[in-house]
């Protein structure tokens, strides 16, 4: 498959049109105002990857960023870049490949009134519309996957990125020549999905010049936080508002297909820190 061709199958994936009315729609079903929303109502649905704000929230504190000027480079529907924005004082631009995730992305840090520190742009991972050493941090959470060309994906996070500055990071690899089972929250079948190994992103972030300041594996959190959902989905259905609302009516077969990957150790979960040293 071709890369015109790639990216348009994964701009499809994610598209969910309509979905800022929808989010809305069911804030509304919880008697909460679109005039009344906070970050807390929203943050079930606004961070697309395991153990959503509460793993953001670690990793931030980690990374230092206070009043740090931060990329998150496929930011999804911005909830990471709020959080930053909102709780350390950054100035946060996020950028996605999905329309529909931009769009929603701005209205929703227009109604908690975040608008002003964050941006949000609809553009390519691979050719970012930035200055060189633009950033003091970028930042990205379960994109890579959907990304073929690696080299070019982290030499693009660097050529942006101040000297001295961070990249901070929270992603699935495959282990060795593993796959996950699909369908997954990122891929139908494989044909979009383009897992790397952990040794494999340390060789290129080495060859960049970055330098390791601290890595994390968070798997067995991933298969906890899996675990507890399932059983509030048994107990309770599909939550109003949270990923259900990003991946649709196959939610719970694709949360399942990863839960199943990590137990057999087929797909592994980092979280990570290293600094740019050029």
């Amino acid at each position: 498959m071709e890369t015109i061709q790639i990216n348009t199958a994964i701009e499809d994936h994610y598209n969910r049109p309509g979905l800022f009315e929808d989010i809305t729609e069911r804030l509304k079903w919880q008697g909460i105002s679109p005039e009344s929303v906070t970050r807390s109502n929203i943050a079930g649905v606004d961070e697309f990857h395991l153990r959503g704000a509460e793993v953001s929230k670690e990793i931030a504190e980690e990374a230092q960023v206070n009043g740090a000027k931060v990329l998150d480079i496929g930011c999804g529907i911005g909830g990471p870049a709020r959080m930053l924005a909102d709780e350390h004082n950054c100035t946060v631009t996020g950028i996605d490949m999905s329309s529909e995730f931009i769009r929603t992305a701005e209205k929703l840090s227009a109604m908690v009134g975040l608008e002003t520190k964050t941006e949000f742009i609809y553009g390519d991972a691979l050719e970012l519309p930035f200055e060189d050493k633009s950033f003091d941090a970028v930042w990205t959470q379960h994109v890579q996957m959907n990304i073929e060309d690696k080299e070019r994906f982290y030499s693009e996070a660097a050529r942006v990125m101040k000297s001295g500055g961070k990249l901070i990071y929270h992603d699935i690899f495959r282990n060795g020549e593993n796959d996950a089972y699909y369908p997954v929250p990122w891929a139908n079948d494989a044909a979009i999905s383009f897992l790397q190994t952990i040794s494999n992103k340390d060789r290129i972030l080495n060859e960049l010049g970055f330098k390791r300041v601290k890595t994390t594996d968070q798997t067995e959190k991933a298969v906890q936080f899996l675990n507890n959902l399932f059983v509030k989905i048994s107990e309770n259905g599909l939550p109003k508002l949270g990923l259900n609302v990003l991946i649709g009516a196959s939610t719970v077969e694709k949360l399942r297909n990863v839960h199943r990957s990590l137990i057999e150790k087929k797909i592994v979960l980092q979280s990570g820190i290293y600094q740019k040293n050029n």
